[in-house]
């Protein structure tokens, strides 16, 4: 079906931010997709996109061709699952994005996992500091900590997480234990510098109160493996999440502060677009993800989960 490929390349090209990405996107060279759009445009009679050297704009009749054919899209992709006998099982390209940390540890491992169970899936993960808007990006599925980022997004919570307060026992047995959150002032603290979250003001809870602390020290990172290492050298105290530092409390390497206490809530979610169906190949991964890491936890046990 030409229209449909049609359909399916400027969706592509339209969530890129020039022609040069669209390319890499798309596996074909800059002038191909300069030319294939072109001819897309002489088509219809109508200018899709304004482009220059660095970037790509809809116009508003590529805005109402991109949002009708998505819709078209999603409609053949449905009526195609419902009429193949193999419409449930997963296959076709499945993108998704991790932070680097827990992409590299985690996410990777599971992939290469899951193609071997579906060898009809072709995924590309995508690693950024950050978290890439979904829709913007054309991403099936990316991997969030804390509460789903927006409430149209669709969320599955795919494994529980804690952030701890942990240092070095060194650190410990120079400075001491803190007694209490509001005694972490008075320590050596690293921070991370994370989004735009205020990286110097730590949320707290025991399970019945919360409190917020205001720290400061030396040392601090936009990178929570690199915070996470500068606590192993005995730099002071971070507030790190339970699956980066649980193999290091386990081995003695770091310890709890200031337990019962814990940062805001971080469990681990994987989301997908408002406007996507969740399709075989995401529901499969996010299931697949889920029962990866409930194992994990079981062979770790509750006191020494992998997380």
């Amino acid at each position: 079906m030409k229209d449909a490929a049609d359909l399916l390349f400027f969706a592509t090209l339209a969530r890129q931010p020039s022609l040069v990405a669209a390319a890499q996107q798309l596996g074909v060279t800059p002038p191909a997709v300069s030319r294939r759009l072109a001819a897309l445009e002489t088509r219809l009679g109508v200018r899709l996109l304004n482009r220059t050297t660095r970037r790509l704009s809809l116009t508003p009749e590529g805005e109402r061709y991109l949002q009708d054919g998505e819709r078209i899209l999603r409609d053949i992709e449905a009526l195609e699952r419902g009429l193949s006998a193999r419409g449930d099982q997963p296959a076709g390209l499945l993108r998704i994005n991790a932070s680097f940390g827990f992409g590299r540890r985690h996410v990777a491992p599971a992939v290469s996992d899951f193609v071997r169970q579906w060898p009809d899936v072709e995924v590309v993960l995508q690693l950024t500091d950050r978290p890439l808007d979904l829709e913007q990006h054309g991403l099936d599925l990316a991997i969030r900590f804390g509460p789903p980022p927006d409430s149209r997004v669709h969320a599955q919570r795919i494994a529980g997480n804690r952030r701890l307060l942990v240092a070095a026992p060194a650190y410990i047995a120079a400075h001491g234990q803190p007694e209490s959150p509001q005694a972490l002032r008075d320590h050596r603290c690293i921070v991370i510098r994370e989004n735009d979250d205020a990286f110097n003001i730590w949320t707290l809870s025991d399970g019945t109160r919360e409190v917020r602390v205001k720290v400061s020290g030396p040392l601090g990172a936009n990178h929570g493996e690199v915070a996470a290492d500068w606590a192993l050298d005995g730099h002071g105290i971070v507030l790190r999440s339970e699956w980066d530092v649980a193999p290091l409390l386990r081995d003695g390497r770091l310890v709890r502060v200031l337990a019962p206490w814990v940062g805001a809530a971080a469990d681990i979610h994987a989301v997908w677009p408002p406007h996507h169906r969740q399709s075989a190949r995401v529901r499969a991964f996010a299931d697949f993800l889920a029962a990866r890491f409930a194992a994990q936890r079981t062979a770790d046990g509750e006191t020494a989960t992998a997380w």
